[in-house]
């Protein structure tokens, strides 16, 4: 089967399970699912782009106007849909067309109900955090390009860029490589220890200086965070390094199949304090499942949804000026060697240039200081 009918047939069995005559998925984030890493958005910001997916338990239909159609239909989608494309200022067809395939309009669900319609069933949430194949080799493309892009950006860094010429640099470098540079993240010396969000201003890095990305490709995210250093680092900042790669190497190590992300919570709660970092879980989140959205589920005290084999993590542990992150996929081997453990942290977005440390047995990105 293809990627497509796969996730169509998970769709349909779902529907027939729900007693659902149709689904209606209009964020960027479930048509880049559907579609198989196509893409709907034009604004790079939107949530929900210029068209939609309707389907029905005998068709698939993108819904969208005559601008998009053919742009969509030769560079966007996998064959098995169908276009339904009225002129742009028709605001009626659509909705018409709808209305003709489900006359009474009852029991149908999207992932952002409007007019009567329910919400998206958690065993289709489930699914679309559980990656398939062919998604995890785009995902492993992706982590690999943007772990280079980053690496590439901080190896031309200098004390007198700005963040914003940061920030510029990583995102021309993104764009040659076809990765959307949804958020850039630089905090340098005078702001980093001030803010866990420094949006890029004009102040200067300094002797050192943190950079993040979110980058989308095929509508998966890569999420990662570099340190880049002009003067070698301080003991103090190699130790808190440490100490907050020691709290990440806490939620790998309860990152398990059907474990729950308020559980891996807690362990990260008890990793900062036995870190001599309590209460450093109030100042920012740690991060959770990743994928079709930067953040499909954070990790959080109330968080009941269960991990399963084939998410994407990313966790995001951190403490007055250091923070550390990666995009990483929770795997289970067939058949481990004796020396291996079944389940597996496999990490996506490396780049063998930036150096590294080893915590618990992980190697770990180091802070960037090259002599």
């Amino acid at each position: 089967m293809t990627e497509l009918a796969v996730k169509l047939k998970t769709l349909r069995e779902s529907m027939a399970r729900h007693g659902l005559e149709a689904l209606r998925l209009r964020g960027v984030d479930w048509f880049s699912w559907i579609t198989c890493g196509g893409s709907n958005w034009v604004i790079l910001t939107t949530e929900t782009g210029i068209a939609e997916v309707f389907v029905t338990q005998k068709n698939a239909w993108i819904l969208t106007n005559s601008i998009e159609s053919k742009r969509l239909k030769f560079e966007e989608l996998p064959k098995g849909f169908e276009i339904i494309a009225p002129v742009w200022s028709d605001s009626v067809t659509i909705e018409k067309f709808v209305s003709e395939q489900i006359p009474e309009r009852k029991r149908i669900a999207s992932d952002r109900p409007q007019k009567g319609e329910v919400g998206i069933p958690a065993d289709i949430l489930s699914a679309k955090r559980q990656l398939l194949s062919v998604e995890i080799e785009r995902y492993r493309e992706l982590g690999k390009s943007a772990a280079s892009a980053m690496t590439d950006t901080l190896l031309m860094a200098k004390p007198e860029f700005s963040e914003r010429q940061l920030a510029g640099e990583l995102a021309r470098l993104c764009w040659q490589k076809g990765i959307e540079p949804t958020l850039i993240l630089v905090g340098g010396e005078s702001r980093v220890e001030q803010f866990r969000h420094p949006l890029p201003t004009e102040a200067k890095l300094g002797r050192r200086a943190m950079l993040v990305l979110c980058g989308r490709k095929h509508g998966l995210y890569a999420n990662l965070t570099r340190w880049i250093y002009f003067t070698s680092p301080t003991p103090y900042e190699r130790q808190v390094s440490e100490r907050v790669a020691r709290v990440e190497a806490a939620a790998f190590k309860a990152s398990r199949p059907e474990v729950k992300l308020s559980d891996i919570f807690k362990n990260i709660v008890s990793a900062y304090a036995e870190n001599d970092l309590a209460g450093e879980e109030l100042n920012h989140h740690q991060g959770g499942t990743t994928g079709y959205l930067s953040r499909e589920e954070f990790a959080r005290e109330e968080n009941q949804t269960e991990l399963s084999t084939n998410t994407a993590l990313a966790w995001n542990p951190s403490a007055v000026g250091n923070k550390i992150e990666d995009t990483v996929l929770l795997t289970e081997l067939s058949a481990p060697a004796p020396d291996l453990e079944k389940i597996q942290i496999e990490i996506l977005t490396v780049d063998p240039r930036w150096p590294s440390f080893e915590i618990e047995g992980r190697r770990r990105p180091d802070l960037g200081y090259f002599k």
